[in-house]
Formats: structure tokens, sequence, C-alpha cells
């Protein structure tokens, strides 16, 4: 068996690699941040939109190339949230204080935390405004906003959650309703959905599903249980090595998938998803639940899409290998709120940054850049309490694997790694 620091080192080492090298850079520049500043200066060099994983990255690596005091984040929130473990919150095996700690610890030691929300961005005058009033400018920016929550798109939420028998694992409000929704399961149908819309963490809507039949398993309610994947994907998944491992999954557990329809209503009064057949618009069906987990709509922050930064669909419009704006050479963007054409993920973000990084050392240089992003994403696809099938992936969906062994498999080694290593090393090298 290959040494595993062989593996992790070596050239195929795709998914560790990039929390690695992001932490052995960044460990010995990061200490606690003792909190936002009261008395913002109103120019940065490097401005940072956007505290998520992106943001803090990115932060601590503009602070190597031009100084602590001349970078600034932009960031509301007080917690940070490792998102991809609320999977496994809302499936019981974890607990939603494990996946937040405060912003305040997360932020780069001498770089500026600004508490407040960006309302405006202004690239032809190399400016943005904030909801207090604030006007910044900056040399350079880099927007790492994130993705949006559309509940509301969907009739019926968000005020459905107010009901029992519905969660979803895409929101802090939200996750902890789906464990207790599987708890109550009693008999009937478990249905499980995903939105007409770019979503993060694509493998997630499904995720869930295979945790909660294993859960009905566990508990003996399995026999008793209709589970129903609802999807207004055409596939199960995007990459074929991947889709034909799950395909199998699904016909072995006898989980009812259905494609092209997507979820436009919830009567959470009557236990009531109503769904559209995408392939005969206005046609509709109504499936009661017993269990009903909601992925929403989602889409690029509001601010972004009546911004000069947007594309006509509303995502930061970069270049796919470089991430540098396609109308302005002074602004970059990475994560979720651009329009790469890859999976949007925490691994993506960790791959991105690296490239991103490279990009504006050149540019700061007046140099063009050459390190060029090839999409890799990484996605641990969940299939049980113990077993994960890690897909990684290029633009083009071909499989970019970091292991000598074929990952379209279920492992418990990818279980641990996904729910106890990768954790650890986000908050401990990655954003550090």
């Amino acid at each position: 068996m290959t040494p595993l620091v062989s593996v992790v080192s070596g050239p195929r080492a795709r998914l560790f690699a990039c929390f690695l090298r992001l932490g052995t850079q960044q460990a010995s520049s990061l200490q606690l941040h003792t909190g936002a500043s009261l008395a913002a200066k109103n120019y940065y060099e490097v401005l940072v939109l956007g505290g998520g994983s992106g943001g803090i990255s990115m932060a601590a690596r503009m602070k190597r190339r031009v100084g602590a005091d001349n970078v600034a984040i932009i960031e509301p929130s007080e917690r940070h949230f490792y998102q991809p473990i609320w999977t496994l919150v809302g499936a019981g095996a974890k607990q939603l204080s494990s996946s937040f700690h405060p912003t305040v610890s997360v932020i780069p030691s001498g770089v500026e935390w600004i508490k407040a929300r960006v309302v405006e961005l202004n690239p032809d005058k190399n400016c943005i405004h904030t909801d207090n009033g604030k006007e910044i400018s900056y040399k350079y920016l880099i927007i790492a906003l994130g993705i949006q929550l559309d509940y509301e798109k969907i009739k019926g939420l968000p005020e459905g959650f107010d009901h029992p028998k519905i969660g979803s694992n895409y929101s802090v409000r939200t996750v902890e309703k789906t464990w207790k929704a599987l708890q109550d399961f009693e008999e009937g149908n478990a249905i499980f959905t995903f939105p007409n819309t770019p979503v993060k963490c694509a493998g997630a809507p499904q995720k869930i599903m295979y945790l909660s039949e294993a859960y009905f398993r566990k508990t003996g309610k399995r026999s008793k249980a209709n589970i129903i994947f609802n999807t207004s994907l055409g596939t199960i998944f995007g990459v074929k090595k991947y889709a034909d491992a799950l395909k199998e999954i699904i016909q072995e557990r006898n989980l009812a998938v259905n494609y092209k329809q997507n979820l436009i209503e919830v009567r959470a009064d009557k236990q009531e998803a109503v769904f559209e057949n995408l392939d005969k618009p206005g046609e509709t069906q109504v499936i009661s639940y017993e269990m009903l987990h909601v992925t929403p709509p989602m889409s690029s922050p509001d601010v972004l899409k009546t911004s000069p930064v947007a594309d006509a669909a509303g995502w930061v419009d970069v270049d796919k290998e470089t991430l540098q704006h396609r109308r302005y050479p002074n602004v970059f963007g990475i994560g979720d709120c651009t329009n790469l054409p890859t999976s949007k993920t925490a691994a993506a973000v960790a791959a991105q940054s690296g490239i991103l990084d490279r990009t504006i050392s050149r540019i700061m240089k007046n140099q063009t850049p050459r390190k060029k992003y090839d999409g890799y994403t990484s996605c641990p696809l969940v299939t049980g309490y113990n077993r994960v099938i890690l897909a990684e992936f290029d633009y083009n969906g071909q499989p970019l694997e970091t292991f000598p062994f074929d990952q379209s498999k279920e492992r418990l080694t990818m279980y641990f790694m996904k729910a106890n290593m990768m954790p650890f090393l986000y908050w401990n090298m990655m954003l550090r």
C-alpha cells in the first residue's frame, strides 16, 4: 500500500495538496484577531468582499504580498461556518456547534475586518459602498461573496419551516430541522429535492437521501419508507464514472429517482410538495410527505446581479483560467459567486486560491498571468454513516483523483476523511 505521505505529496495529490499547501504557507502568519475595526480606513491596496473560505484564504495570501495594514475584509457575519459538515449535522452524525467559529478568530492577524454589508460596487471608480454609508476605495478588489439561498422562490417557504417534517441542510436555521424530521419519521414518503438553478455542493441534496435510508434501516423503519429523489436535472451526477456508481447504489437500495422534477410549492400545513415537470412546463404533481428535505433555489447575491462586474446571469464574470475579471483587470473573483463552469465546493475554492494568488502577484508586477486553473473540484459523496465515494474532476468532467485506487467505490477511509480530517484541515490549515 502506498504510504499516505507519498500519496499527499505526489503530483496527483489534488485534494490534500490544496489544503496542505494553504496551511503551511499561512500557519505562521495567522494569529488571533482582536476585533472588527471601529475606524476603518477609506482606502486599501487589496479589498476583499466576503469572509467565507475564499475571502479568508485570499486575505491571508494578500497579507503576505502587501502587508496586513494594506488589506481589509468586508464581512457582516460574526460567525464563520464550515458548511460541508452540515450534511452530517442533518443526519445526526455531527453537532451544529462543530461547524462554526467566531469570525474574529479566522481573520488573519493585522488584516482589517470591516463588519458591514456591501450594497454597491463601482469598479469604474475603484470603490464600493457599505450599508453603514461608507465608501471604500481600493487598488485591487477580490470578490468572494458566495451564493445566495432563495427559499422564497418556492411558494410556502421559508415560513413552511415553522411546521414539522421539513428541513434543509443548506441553512444554519434549518439544518437541525432535517435531523428532527428524520427522527420523527414513521411511515410514508421521504422526499429529497434538487432545484432548477446552480447550487453549492451539488452532491449534498442526494447525500442526505443516502444517510436517511441508512438511518431508516438502522431504526427498523426502512420497509415503511418510500424514498424519493426529485431532481430538476436529467442525470444523477455530472461525471459518468461517479454517476454509474451512484446508479448502482440507487438500484440496490430501492430508491426512486425522478428527473426533470422541480419543487415549486410546499404546503407544509398539509404535508404536500408540488413539483413541476420541466419537460412539460405547467404540468404539476402533488406528493404527500412524511419527511421533506428541501434544497433551495440559489443565485448570485443581489448586490452582484445588477453590478457592472456581473455577467448576464448575475455571476462575477472572470476568466476561467486566471480568475481575473474579463473587463476590469484589477478585479478578481473566487468561489461560488463566480461564473466558473465547475462545481461550487470548498475544495474548488482551495484550488482556486492558489491560482488567484499567482495571478494577482503577476498583475501587481505588470506581468501576464501564467498559472491556469483547470476547474478542479471535489465532492465527497456520502452514501452512508460510514461510506463515501470521493469524486474529483475538472472542467471537462474528467476524474482528477488523489489516491491510487478507484475512488468511485464506497470506502470507510473516505468517510473518515470527510467527517474528521477535512474539517481539521480546514480550520487548522486552509484558513491558517
